[in-house]
């Protein structure tokens, strides 16, 4: 549905007497430099194609807006531009990275963006751009670099949250208590899977914009888009470096978990060893041949429990001794 359709003139809104969803009488009232901001959350095909007919949006990129689940890219379609963002947000409760998506057709003297999911607040990132008025007499040129901005801004708090979670678990994997982590680990590499695939493409079409290739951006916001691209270049770091670190943790989770079966099979050798030593001694002295010397001697028995607590004594030390025990 349309949650928000306004017009701007040299950076300001222009209140007009007609509903949010009447695109036909925003549109009626444009002037020569004006532009028009139309919002959208998960439009079905009806809507989209009633605004696609206002805008003369392209047929295809208006079924990715509709579908969704399209990697962030960025496509033009004659004086027409059509980007792609993945929003991302942190469950931490969950450990979980959630997904959204935005898709954003700017055109000469529109922008209309569509947003699936639940991240990325729109509508305060409009009403911020309204109170910088000096941004948005850029023009649709502006309200792109917002939404990147915003983007790219929830990205490094996502990296900042995961960040900490990987801290957690080198912690617990080098901490003297026996914990098992793998389980996280792993967990937390699927979410780092997700902030890459967010990240990593849109890397590409910021560097086109940056660079001038896109005739539909203004030339005076490129240096906007230059510190959009410097921070999603900085969380792109980030991502490798955590990746990095958990790689590392999950290895020394194993040789660990390795370490510590060595030292249960030692520990179970030696309990079998101080109970091997007097049932040896035990077993032959209970043979009872006629011709052992020591068969009716009075003493026989408590030599024999003797030699058994010597021997036990003795493995037991030599087995603290060496770490075994």
């Amino acid at each position: 549905m349309i949650v928000d359709n306004a017009l701007y003139r040299a950076g300001e809104r222009v209140e007009v007497d007609c509903p949010a969803d009447d695109l036909g009488g925003v549109l009626a009232a444009r002037r020569p430099g004006d532009f028009v901001w139309v919002g959208l959350v998960e439009p079905d095909a009806a809507e989209m194609d009633e605004v696609a007919h206002h805008f003369g949006l392209h047929p295809l990129a208006v079924e990715d807006a509709v579908t969704a689940h399209q990697r962030p890219k960025l496509e033009r379609y004659g004086d027409q531009l059509f980007v792609v963002l993945k929003t991302l947000w942190y469950v931490d409760e969950e450990d979980a990275v959630e997904t959204g998506e935005i898709g954003v057709f700017v055109g000469r003297d529109f922008v209309v963006h569509v947003r699936h999911g639940e991240g990325c607040d729109l509508h305060a990132v409009r009403l911020d751009l309204e109170q910088r008025a000096s941004v948005l007499s850029h023009g649709p040129s502006a309200v792109l670099y917002v939404l990147c901005d915003r983007v790219v801004d929830d990205y490094a708090e996502v990296g900042a949250a995961l960040e900490v979670d990987v801290d957690e678990v080198e912690a617990s994997v080098f901490s003297p208590a026996r914990t098992d982590d793998t389980a996280r680990i792993y967990q937390l590499k699927r979410e780092l899977g997700e902030v890459r695939r967010a990240v990593m493409p849109l890397r590409e079409p910021l560097r086109r914009i940056v660079a001038g290739d896109v005739d539909a951006v203004a030339d005076e916001a490129a240096p906007y888009f230059r510190d959009v691209l410097d921070h999603l270049v900085s969380v792109s770091e980030v991502v490798e470096y955590l990746d990095g670190l958990l790689a590392a943790a999950f290895e020394a989770q194993l040789a660990r978990i390795s370490v510590q079966q060595n030292e249960d099979m030692r520990r179970i050798s030696a309990g079998v060893a101080l109970v091997a030593a007097p049932t040896l001694v035990a077993g032959i002295y209970g043979m009872n041949f006629d011709h052992m010397p020591e068969l009716h001697w009075l003493f026989g028995y408590p030599m024999a429990l003797g030699v058994m607590v010597l021997v036990s004594g003795f493995l037991w030390w030599q087995f603290k001794r060496s770490g075994w025990l």
